[in-house]
């Protein structure tokens, strides 16, 4: 599954294709791959199965994001993506999705349905590297670190997507069973389960700045209320069979990504999706172009079907004006990538 994170000014990119970790620098439109972190158990190739998430500290310094292992984390420093750490021994499945609480602080969720809380300290940033070599070395070494606590998700089946609520000093947990789970972020200890209504196929949440809950599903957006958990709106996705497949808020905007390459973007306050301008009642939607997609001999099927990749991440950058999108196929037997800046 494609996902792909940037630094706030977008002079490069970060983007992961599968097993791979690669740097997309804007300006000199050059890519350049980073080595992914292994450790001992790692060598097997049955516990490398891509990298699904990526997430950037409040600083800006210290990037998140998997490790050869797919149970694993690693840590690289930011902007020089020299390696830092790798985080072992927390998960027994693959690491779905990550938050930072602040700079220090990162909870992995994982299809084995636990939270792992990591620490980042400021003596394994400031070391250089683990052997006392040179600094200039080919391949830098990196520290490893165990989690300060692991925590079984209750109720939980496979834990698909988090993000951190600073107002309420929480951790929202999505799990594949359609439930929505609270931790205290302070005690790191679980508060609240609630059972999602009518949701299927929940893969992605976000959290509104004092604001609301948005739960991806198959075929709306749900907003839930963050003191309650309970359903405040159903936002249909306004095409059938679309999916929503990641969400972020932009102030009062809601940004959905779906399943059939489409960005929409949904006001909050006027309570309807944007439109193209006052006479018109057309949605504004942003479509993504086919990408890159093997074997394409797979996509001539009987209905001919037109192949679109799906939308699995999106971002803005600092300004507002300018979103970045990525994503691929979503069937299990193509495999491809695609990546998109609209201004």
């Amino acid at each position: 599954m494609p996902l792909a994170k940037r630094k706030p000014e977008w002079g490069i990119i970060l983007i992961i294709l599968g097993f791979q970790l690669m740097v997309y620098d804007v300006n000199m439109r050059r890519v350049d791959a980073i080595p992914t972190l292994p450790n001992n158990r790692s060598n097997n190739p049955d516990t490398q199965h891509g990298i699904h998430a990526a997430q950037i500290n409040p600083s800006r310094t210290l990037l998140a994001t998997g490790a050869r292992h797919s149970a694993d984390i690693a840590i690289y420093r930011l902007p020089t993506l020299d390696p830092v750490c790798i985080g072992e021994n927390g998960h027994r499945d693959w690491v779905f999705d990550m938050c930072w609480l602040d700079d220090q602080f990162l909870v992995s969720g994982s299809k084995d349905t636990k939270v792992a809380l990591w620490r980042i300290n400021e003596d394994l940033i400031d070391f250089p590297n683990a052997n006392g070599e040179d600094e200039e070395q080919t391949c830098p070494s990196y520290g490893h670190i165990v989690p300060v606590a692991v925590k079984e998700c209750r109720t939980a089946q496979k834990i698909r997507s988090l993000c951190f609520n600073q107002e309420y000093k929480e951790i929202a947990v999505l799990s594949l069973n359609s439930y929505i789970h609270l931790f205290n972020a302070e005690t790191f200890s679980q508060k609240l389960s609630r059972k999602l209504p009518n949701c299927q196929d929940n893969v992605c949440i976000a959290c509104q700045p004092h604001g609301l809950y948005a739960v991806g599903c198959r075929s709306y957006t749900l907003l839930l209320d963050p003191r309650t958990l309970q359903a405040v709106k159903k936002i249909a996705s306004r095409y059938s069979g679309c999916g929503i497949r990641s969400a972020s808020f932009q102030e009062n905007i809601l940004t959905v990504g779906t399943g059939l390459g489409m960005l929409m973007f949904y006001d909050i306050r006027a309570g309807k999706y944007l439109e193209s301008s006052i006479n018109s009642s057309r949605t504004v939607v942003l479509k993504a172009s086919k990408g890159y997609v093997f074997p394409e001999e797979e996509m001539d099927g009987f209905q001919q079907i037109k192949y679109v990749p799906a939308i699995y991440t999106h971002c803005y950058d600092a300004s507002g004006t300018r979103l970045f999108a990525a994503g691929g196929p979503l069937p299990a037997n193509l495999v491809g990538n695609y990546a998109g800046i609209w201004q």
